[in-house]
């Protein structure tokens, strides 16, 4: 298999993630207005059941599947890199079947463990029986999701992540049409129909990203059957044994993706408990939990969407590499993979904290006393933002490296910081929620730095501190000062909105222009991208001009 490096991956699921996060932001605000409080109520209740299953059956798996495949192809084992994807083809067909099976027919059983805390949703009784028509109407994605990431899995291990990618866009199109249409048509019906209409655009975009990457894959088909036949002297495995070295990769991994959650779960009854005991009333303790996990949380969200692509691309390029033996290659992605995740984190980061006011004013403008008091929690959880990047992209690494026990263990140890942190600091009164946004980022500061370490010490790279930090961060700090003065100027003759959004296009320009002057990108690596050696002559053009 030709060397490639993860960065034209990268690039193709870092597009379809912020498609696919803008369509998500044209199925949610719409669908609040239609069907209104008592609605999302219904769909709410949901909706979290089925990401909790969704993230149970393919957290790990696909991870597990792109890696194993990746290392077989390194050696041109051609026939054990489809072999291990029919047995995770057949792994996937039965843990979607248990799934669905699950919350479709104990749908009720779900929602009346979800619900039974509260007997009010957003001022209005919820009715368990109405919660589970949404329940149902979304149970047979968990069929169908789990059988398309085998096929996305066995595509990145070939790192070909295009299928990935357009079969993301294919599902969130479909999930977002389906859903407002049928909420829509069903509303006269009742708000709980409507919301279960909303529910089942999930199980619509399901089908539809199936029939995508499925369809991608037979037209392939022959290709594949190919490189089947010309393997030479292939180690025969029992599915058995590739289901052990799944199961090995896989559970680690999943676990991981739920320490976070849990963690966040804890951290509802620390921050309210906490808040009450220094003078908060429960509803002013529920509005600036609300302020920190509503308003601010999300954007910091969104740049996941970038560094979760380059992870997902780097676990196949490293295992490759380590698997062949290649250190020099090996090394290559890996130091590229931690420049590329301080690339994007740093200015995400400063932007959202030089920002962090007027992006909420901008986004909440019918609540500004709410706004006014989450931009110092947006403030505080930005600067996470930059070891969240490193944790998620080092990560890549260790599971491509088969270490994926590791960034598990250091996450933990990251939460145990959080939980302390999250305690002392929200019983302080003036701190308040910023404390659990400031344990937050500890976290995330403390599994980066032991992630970082480990990297160094099992693959034996070792990181530039002037490239890979250095230059970036001056990059970065150039681009928040001029992103500052373009706000001010702008603000003395246009609104807040205008204003934001102009300065954020300057933050864009002004930041590019700098990772140029500083040389924290270089012409040969802007080649490695999707299409960048066209882009590349023109640079070059328009310097020689």
């Amino acid at each position: 298999m030709a060397k490639k490096t993860f960065m034209q991956g990268a690039v193709i699921l870092g597009v379809a993630g912020i498609i696919i996060k803008l369509l998500g932001a044209c199925f949610r605000i719409p669908l609040a207005n239609m069907i209104g409080d008592e609605g999302m109520g219904y769909y709410q209740t949901a909706y979290p059941i089925y990401v909790l299953f969704l993230t149970l059956a393919t957290a790990g798996i696909p991870i597990a599947i792109s890696r194993m495949v990746s290392e077989r192809v390194a050696v041109d084992n051609y026939y054990g890199a489809n072999k291990v994807f029919r047995v995770s083809f057949f792994l996937m067909f039965c843990i979607g079947i248990v799934s669905a099976s699950i919350c479709f027919f104990g749908a009720e059983g779900l929602v009346s463990i979800a619900t039974k805390s509260s007997d009010v949703v957003s001022g209005e009784s919820l009715n368990r029986l109405n919660a589970q028509y949404a329940m149902k109407a979304i149970a047979p994605a968990l069929f169908f999701v789990p059988i398309m990431a085998a096929y996305r899995g066995y595509f990145q291990g070939m790192q070909n992540m295009k299928p990935t990618a357009v079969s993301q866009v294919s599902e969130q199109l479909f999930r977002v049409g389906t859903g407002l249409a049928l909420a829509y048509f069903l509303l006269d019906y009742g708000r709980a129909y409507a919301a279960a209409g909303a529910s089942f655009g999930a199980t619509a975009g399901s089908v539809a990203g199936l029939v995508t990457v499925a369809g991608i894959y037979f037209l392939r088909k022959n290709s594949f059957r190919s490189d089947i036949e010309r393997t030479k002297n292939h180690e025969e495995e029992s599915g058995r044994r590739i289901l052990a070295k799944i199961a090995l990769i896989a559970v680690p991994i999943t676990i991981g993706a739920a320490i976070m959650p849990i963690m966040n779960f804890i951290d509802v009854a620390i921050v309210m408990r906490r808040l009450q005991a220094v003078g908060y009333t429960y509803e002013a303790a529920n509005g600036l939990y609300g302020q920190l996990t509503g308003m601010a949380g999300p954007l910091i969200n969104f740049p996941q969407v970038l560094t979760q692509a380059v992870a997902m691309s780097l676990v196949p390029a490293v295992a490759a590499a380590f698997k062949q033996k290649d250190t020099e290659f090996l090394h290559q992605n890996v130091k590229l993979g931690l420049r590329t995740s301080i690339i994007v984190g740093l200015p995400c980061a400063l932007g959202l904290m030089t920002l962090s006011l007027p992006i909420m004013k901008l986004l909440y403008p019918l609540q500004p006393d709410s706004a006014q008091s989450a931009a110092p929690c947006l403030f505080v959880m930005a600067f996470g933002v930059i070891f969240l990047s490193t944790v998620q992209t080092l990560t890549g690494v260790l599971q491509g490296v088969g270490k994926q026990l590791i960034p598990v263990r250091n996450l933990a140890i990251g939460a145990l910081f959080k939980i302390v942190i999250t305690y002392t600091l929200t019983g302080v009164y003036s701190i308040n929620v910023k404390g659990a946004a400031a344990g937050t980022v500890v976290a995330y500061m403390v599994a980066a730095t032991l992630n970082t370490m480990a990297v160094t010490k099992y693959t034996g790279a070792k990181f530039d501190l002037g490239l890979t930090y250095l230059r970036p961060a001056l990059s970065a700090v150039v681009m928040a000062g001029a992103t500052y003065g373009a706000y001010r100027l702008a603000a003395l003759f246009l609104g807040n909105a205008v204003s934001t959004l102009l300065a954020i296009c300057v933050a864009v320009v002004v930041y590019a222009f700098m990772l140029f002057i500083t040389k924290s990108v270089t012409l040969d690596e802007l080649a490695q991208m999707p299409k960048g050696t066209k882009l590349v002559k023109i640079i070059r053009k328009f310097a020689r001009n």
